[in-house]
């Protein structure tokens, strides 16, 4: 009995252990919470002490339109363009109210029209007004407590398994649940511009017409994205509209699970690097224009002598040449597509990863 009661005690951690683990996890959420919320900055007003927390619209784009161009340009533009999620709730939804009223001043003419009366500058004449009350609830230590949303966060955040620690994967899983939410919200906010009728669906006909007055031609995709053929591969359901959930894969491609959508983006790059236009890319086209992009972005085995290694590319593109005929097809090319397009689980592990390096 000595012997499997001393095991027994051996397996369990001291009071001493337990402590220093809970106080590892809290600093974890201290840092995410100072790092993902609004800018730090130096005290001015407000009732802390040693900072001011100070909200700030993300300033994103109003719809991925952006200008095109080549595939490593376009990651760059999607690195540069991406903001993270605020890593609290209640800081998210303080920031996309305000992004909402910085985006309902850039949009007033297409929302109200150019009737006469109050334009975007009146309309929004309280705006200093409300950015301050949220600011001033922010900084204030009884409403806004930091110490007191850790303690609110940390069991929502802890539970896959629920074992007083926070993992990679459970801190990858909450990261993308905000960015998603907010990602959701701008989709949302923008379909009001086509959904003239107010009756939850959009068309391609009321959308293309409408994107005129307010989008260009492209996106950070690298290639046109406002196509019919585009339009009709987010229509899930093919009955002519986009509803809410449609409209946001039309507008966020790279985040969807929707096949007719993943398909499209395999038979995109295809066509972006057939240059014998046989509809699939033999090894020369996959070794001059895919081979250092897909094996560039979180991949485990990547290393900097691979760029450009004959040998290496010779390997990779043998395994994903699924059929051994000599060429990667579109459905070859749909397992590593998340290589190409960086979605929000790519950002959101990349997030976490930061965090704890940190701590």
């Amino acid at each position: 009995m000595a012997p499997a009661a001393a095991t027994a005690a051996a397996g369990r951690k001291s009071p001493v252990t337990v402590l220093l683990l809970y106080v590892a996890c809290a600093f974890i959420l201290l840092f995410l919470l100072t790092s993902y919320s609004p800018r730090l900055q130096p005290h001015s007003h407000g009732r802390s002490l040693h900072r001011r927390l100070k909200l700030h619209p993300k300033s994103f784009p109003s719809s991925p339109a952006a200008s095109g161009g080549s595939e490593g340009h376009q990651q760059q533009q999607r690195n540069h363009h991406h903001h993270a999620a605020s890593f609290d709730p209640a800081i998210a939804e303080l920031e996309r109210r305000l992004d909402d009223k910085e985006w309902e001043r850039e949009h007033y003419r297409l929302l109200h029209g150019d009737e006469d009366g109050d334009g975007p500058d009146d309309h929004m004449k309280e705006w200093e007004e409300f950015l301050k009350e949220e600011e001033d609830f922010i900084n204030d230590d009884d409403r806004f407590n930091l110490a007191d949303r850790i303690h609110a966060l940390f069991p929502k955040i802890d539970v896959s398994p629920t074992d007083g620690f926070v993992s990679l994967d459970e801190l990858t899983r909450w990261n993308l649940e905000q960015a998603r939410a907010d990602q959701h919200h701008r989709s949302a906010r923008e379909m009001e511009l086509y959904d003239k009728k107010g009756n939850g669906i959009v068309s391609f006909a009321t959308f293309n017409t409408l994107r005129q007055e307010s989008h260009g031609d492209g996106n950070m995709l690298g290639f046109p994205w406002w196509k019919e053929e585009h339009f009709n591969a987010s229509d899930a359901n093919g009955d002519g509209f986009l509803d809410k959930s449609e409209f946001n894969d039309f507008l966020n491609p790279s985040d969807s699970d929707n096949p007719k959508i993943i398909n499209l983006l395999s038979k995109q790059e295809i066509r972006q690097r057939d240059k014998d236009g046989d509809g699939k890319l033999n090894f020369d086209e996959y070794f001059n224009g895919l081979h250092d992009h897909i094996h560039g972005y979180d991949d485990e085995n990547a290393d900097i002598s691979h760029i450009g290694n004959i040998t290496v590319a010779k390997d990779r593109f043998s395994k994903l040449d699924k059929d051994n005929d000599g060429f990667i097809s579109e459905q070859e090319l749909e397992p590593v597509l998340d290589k190409l397009y960086l979605s929000e689980r790519y950002y959101a592990r990349q997030q976490a990863i930061h965090a704890i390096s940190e701590v």
